[in-house]
């Protein structure tokens, strides 16, 4: 997962993308980037680090102009140079910039075409940057003049994008001197909304990842990019949209509503706070089916995406609600960190223990998810540590038992705890009492109770159906090799090297 915004306005864009990267930044806090382009001309900074330590005053005053895209990088695929920081940006045509939210499952294939058939340059390992070079080889074969590119042609290459590119992509390009452009996969996982803002001046547009990111600046939120569609904003702030494919199925990625977005985001119609709330309730009734009888004094949550369920599953049970854990602010998502020693360490420095609250208890500790297991067996440790009786764990998603291939850092089937295990085996590895698990059915049911148009949800990494229905045996296998644990360390090795090497350190 990553963040993307896309703003046109009529005056300097600068401070409201940094804004809403900032809002955004627990979509990735790997890298972030900025590009504006004023007269003809663009400005561009980006680099590792968070939003506040890649962006200065100094970088602030150079990125000029009145349309912008940003993102926040959590990397998925790739390596976690700064080289693959986006934007990216291609010269011909008319020089394009693109941020990019989500994984092409047929980059591989683009990537040779791209190099042997249409002779383009690639610089990175990067699949964002094959989706830039996809959009940028459809604009050229439109053979037009800058000043004659009109919306009609820039959904046409969009239109030929959706035709070569298969799997999540939710994107913000910007042409030079022309606009900016937003669209959305067929099938709609990752997600993408824009919103307006009008002024005394005309009509100023934003495109974002999440609805927080429009709040937060004070535009309306106008609606969801659908399955297919794209979204133009021209430099003089007109809105055109138009459905670029045609074969389209609504699909969001219901890991956003448990994980990835924030409480406060809607997706698609729905409201993420309401649908955690739902999940705690359908986990509570779960509890009572399978242990009536159950003992537990307190329900903590493991902040903080969790807390949203387990306020009214402890109501829905009758217990006692606790905030047993002190969250350090400062420590970044440990789920989307790299390797699972620095997973590891870094629960022990994200979360303290109140041990008033463990002391001779009967604690139910309620988590969001449980993918590899890391932070679940240091929490329960701790739990135990601060004096607990027992401690028992209830997840608000299903068991994650498959490799996730749409934009979400689960590639290695054997580093996911529960892959091949029962809960009874899971909750004895990470030292619990006993676990529960939330049903697939009824996370489904909680999330689309806030739109039942939507067609289905990508659930893959929960029931192992990839909706794309490209992915093989083969292609897990081999995402395994390169994106597993080890091999993103060896890569990071080989990184470090490069760069000992490049300041003569080495």
């Amino acid at each position: 997962m990553c963040a993307i915004i896309g703003i046109v306005a009529k005056n300097p864009v600068n401070q409201a993308i940094f804004d809403g990267l900032t809002v955004l930044q627990h979509r990735g806090q790997d890298a972030a980037g900025m590009v504006t382009c004023d007269e003809n001309k663009l400005y561009l900074r980006k680099d590792n680090g968070f939003v506040r330590d890649v962006f200065h005053t100094r970088h602030m005053l150079n990125l000029k102009g009145n349309m912008g895209i940003g993102h926040v990088r959590y990397p998925t695929a790739g390596c976690s140079s700064s080289a693959e920081a986006q934007p990216f940006y291609v010269n011909t045509p008319y020089g394009i910039t693109l941020a990019h939210n989500g994984n092409l499952t047929n980059a591989e294939l683009l990537r040779e075409d791209l190099v042997r058939d249409d002779l383009r340059h690639l610089n990175t390992n990067s699949d964002s940057e094959v989706l830039l070079n996809i959009l940028a080889n459809e604009l050229s074969r439109i053979g037009k003049l800058r000043d004659d590119l009109q919306p009609t042609d820039i959904f046409e290459a969009v239109r030929g994008l959706h035709r070569r590119c298969k799997g999540s992509y939710a994107a913000v390009a910007m042409i030079t001197g022309v606009g900016i452009v937003g669209f959305r996969d067929p099938n709609g996982i990752r997600p993408i909304i824009f919103g307006e803002r009008k002024t005394d001046i005309g009509g100023e547009f934003i495109i974002a990842s999440e609805s927080v990111a429009i709040d937060a600046l004070d535009f309306e939120r106008l609606r969801d990019i659908e399955p297919g569609e794209a979204v133009f904003i021209s430099l003089d702030g007109q809105l055109h949209t138009q459905q670029c494919s045609d074969k389209i199925s609504h699909n969001p990625c219901i890991f956003e509503y448990v994980y990835l977005a924030r409480p406060d985001s809607i997706i698609d119609g729905i409201s993420v706070y309401k649908a955690r709330l739902r999940m705690g309730e359908k986990l509570a009734q779960r509890i009572l089916k399978l242990r009536p009888d159950h003992n537990i004094d307190v329900v903590i949550p493991i902040p903080d995406s969790s807390r949203t369920a387990a306020l009214p599953l402890a109501n829905v049970l009758g217990v006692k609600y606790g905030e047993g854990f002190v969250k350090n602010r400062y420590i970044p998502r440990t789920f989307i960190m790299p390797g699972q020693s620095i997973r590891k360490k870094s629960v022990r420095q994200k979360l303290n223990a109140i041990e008033f609250e463990f002391k001779d208890k009967n604690v139910l500790l309620v988590d969001d998810s449980i993918v590899r297991g890391t932070t679940s067996k240091e929490i329960v440790q701790m739990a135990r540590e601060a004096g607990a009786k027992n401690v028992y764990v209830a997840s608000a998603a299903p068991p994650v038992r498959y490799p996730n291939v749409y934009g979400i850092d689960m590639p290695s089937a054997s580093e996911l705890i529960a892959f091949d295990k029962s809960a009874e085996q899971v909750a004895k590895e990470i030292g619990a009492d006993w676990l529960i698990y939330q049903e697939l059915d009824d996370l489904i049911d909680a999330c689309r109770r806030g739109n039942k148009k939507i067609d289905e949800f990508d659930d893959s990494c929960f029931s192992g159906k990839y909706i794309t229905g490209d992915i093989s045996k083969d292609y897990l296998s081999d995402l395994d090799e390169l994106r597993n644990d080890a091999a993103k360390e060896k890569q990071a090795l080989l990184e470090d090297l490069t760069d000992l090497t490049k300041n003569n350190d080495f």
